[in-house]
């Protein structure tokens, strides 16, 4: 039984930041100007960077919006290679005759506001300050409604007025509710995995002992550490709240099986200063991000995630729910303990035309929404088929 990959990376760059010079990878970008901000505000000349899969339509009917998760980007199917260093992360769903038939839809898939592989966010240069440097810890305080409204205007200059489908998975599916919410006539069907109507208690709790894990990193400096050399960045701090994070994302049942006590091969654990297994796990997924992955956006997306509530100024969750007019899916992971059936079954019975929630049983947890790609294209091909009202009725 393989319990860690066998690479050891280098030393991590003080920002895993995609930044301006780098390969573009499949990247397109474009400036939508300035978005108003929901607490009050603006940031201008944002930048997004999105990616594209198929051709749209003359009638522009067969635009298909996907939306990533926390660490995820717009790289949502292909190899690693020049600009992404990893594989897609729904590698599987899009092309030629597959669930998102290329043949058929147009995808776009584009990098959320605050995150840091090519749209605005932390690492991004300050328009306003005078040498140009990034924001750091002057980027503002951003929410879920404050990227599906930036996302609406990279929508509005692609030429698309109604997405076929909205699809998204974590904090992608917390998008993708506040699209089906905020803009219910551009938005013909909706698919939410592994998500909830409003952050919790619990979830926000096990957020902000992340958070705290990189605020209090020495090399953290503020948000202000992009001038830092390779190994001078809040590294440390990252790698301990993607420990903290990754271990909510698979089930206890499946640590337990895959590793329990077994100490790492050649390691003793048992007072000899070598690590269990399962320590081994955690520390090669933290060495992972900490080469792709900014500390400040880790920060501006976990606190969007915090802020995510459908009801808040709409009369509650369930007035919030019901202003989505999709025809909708919802998916839930059976072993989820962050985003749990529970949870996912109330945006199910909030939604007026939704099919019955479908749990999709699998071992893996939270991850099980990027692990399961059969059962979700499975999902994916009825909510899409013609007409979709049929599609999912027999469910």
């Amino acid at each position: 039984m393989s319990t860690q990959e066998d690479s050891v990376p280098a030393v991590p760059p003080a920002s895993g930041a995609w930044r301006a010079g780098d390969s573009r990878g499949g990247r397109r970008f474009t400036r939508i100007g300035s978005v108003t901000l929901e607490r009050g505000g603006r940031l201008d000349d944002v930048e997004m960077a999105y990616e594209t899969w198929g051709t749209l339509s003359p009638s522009g009917d067969n635009a298909v919006l996907v939306l990533h998760a926390l660490t995820g980007d717009s790289h949502v199917t292909g190899d690693a290679g020049p600009g992404h260093p990893t594989p897609g992360w729904w590698n599987g769903l899009i092309g030629p005759g597959r669930e998102l038939d290329t043949d058929r839809w147009f995808v776009v898939a584009p990098n959320v506001l605050g995150g840091c592989q090519g749209s605005t966010g932390p690492s991004s240069a300050d328009p306003h300050s005078a040498d140009g440097s990034p924001y750091g810890s002057r980027f503002p305080y951003i929410t879920v409604r404050d990227q599906v409204s930036a996302e609406v205007m990279l929508s509005d200059l692609l030429g698309i007025d109604r997405w076929a489908l909205v699809v998204g998975g974590s904090m992608g599916g917390m998008r993708a509710l506040e699209w089906a919410i905020m803009e219910p006539e551009r938005v013909e069907r909706l698919f939410v995995l592994a998500s909830t109507a409003a952050a919790t208690g619990d979830q926000i709790a096990w957020c902000s002992a992340q958070m705290m894990a990189i605020r209090c990193d020495a090399n953290f400096h503020g948000g202000d550490y992009y001038g830092a050399g390779p190994g001078e960045g809040p590294h440390n701090g990252l790698g301990v709240a993607r420990r903290i994070a990754h271990t909510t994302y698979r089930s206890e049942a499946e640590i337990n099986l895959r590793f329990g006590r077994l100490p790492q091969p050649g390691e003793n654990p048992l007072g000899g200063g070598g690590r269990f297994a399962v320590e081994s796990y955690l520390d090669h997924h933290a060495d992972k991000l900490t080469h792709r992955f900014d500390a400040n956006s880790y920060l501006v997306l976990t606190q969007t995630m915090n802020s995510h509530d459908v009801g808040r100024g709409r009369g509650g969750v369930a007035a919030g729910l019901g202003r989505v007019t999709a025809r909708t899916a919802v998916a839930a992971i059976s072993s989820d303990r962050l985003y749990t059936p529970g949870q996912n079954a109330e945006i199910a019975a909030g939604i007026p035309d939704c099919a019955p929630l479908r749990v999709i049983d699998s071992p893996y947890g939270h991850d099980g929404f990027l692990v399961e790609v059969e059962r979700v294209g499975e999902i994916l091909v009825e909510l899409l088929g013609e007409p979709a009202q049929q599609a999912l009725a027999t469910h």
